[in-house]
């Protein structure tokens, strides 16, 4: 069973299910995956293989064997994917980024860029070692990461927003979920086999519209294979914000 299942149904109504209405959450029962970005201060990484690892690492969790029915994850992944898919990305260096490895979840690393996504969990309820971590505070320059590959999965980023790297991250394993939703059993189990191997890139303004799915979310994903990631609004940019398009090749 794909544990994604419920934001197919949510985020791709045209494939004969009504989007599911999530219930207000109070506030201390609110769930989220926290996403730890290392990031040392003598050698930071750069943004777009942080993103990248980022991508891989949120959907490497929902999809681990420990993440099915019987697993240990189950019921952690399950409440969480139920209701809001938050995320909050956190920064870490040396003996915090070392003391985040020690709590359930997917450390991925792409280029000596280096992210761990934990085991969602409610809030409230974080362990004081990645509560302390910072949220804000720091972010990455630009990069020229060149063309993206063909074959793989791209994550690509609104020109027109801007985006602290913490918010992107949170935003690209948006996108590798809903896509994963989305795709067939035999597509998701390749997937699986690259470790979730994604590009992050920004297109430029023209390539963004003529991708965009616009009006025709269910045309979109039949002819070009796309879907659209909305922000609920809770950080940085106004709600329904299309902040990232996933596309698989």
């Amino acid at each position: 069973m794909n544990l994604l299942e419920p934001l197919a149904a949510r985020y791709g109504p045209w494939q004969g299910t009504r989007p599911t209405e999530i219930a207000e959450e109070a506030p201390e029962t609110v769930r989220a995956m926290p996403v730890v970005l290392r990031m040392e201060k003598a050698e930071p990484p750069r943004r777009t293989p942080l993103l990248e690892a980022a991508a891989a690492a949120a959907l490497a969790v929902c999809l681990d064997e420990r993440a099915l029915p019987g697993g240990e994850w189950h019921d952690a992944v399950r409440a969480w994917v139920d209701g809001r898919i938050r995320k909050i990305a956190r920064r870490a260096r040396g003996a915090h980024w070392q003391a985040a490895q020690e709590f359930p979840g997917v450390t991925v690393t792409v280029d000596g860029a280096q992210v761990r996504a934990l085991v969602p969990g409610r809030i409230a309820e974080l362990p004081k070692e990645i509560a302390r971590l910072q949220i804000s505070g720091s972010d990455l320059p630009s990069d020229e990461p060149g063309p993206a590959p063909d074959d793989l999965p791209a994550l690509l980023l609104n020109p027109e927003v801007a985006m602290t790297v913490g918010k992107a991250a949170a935003q690209v394993g948006h996108g590798t979920m809903l896509l994963a939703s989305l795709l067939s059993p035999v597509e998701l189990e390749a997937w699986g086999r690259s470790g979730y191997a994604c590009s992050v890139r920004t297109p430029s303004v023209a390539q963004w519209k003529q991708l965009h799915p616009g009006d025709d979310p269910a045309g979109a994903w039949r002819s070009r294979r796309v879907i659209a990631v909305r922000d609920a609004g809770f950080t940085e940019v106004d709600p329904g914000t299309v902040t990232v398009l996933a596309h698989w090749p």
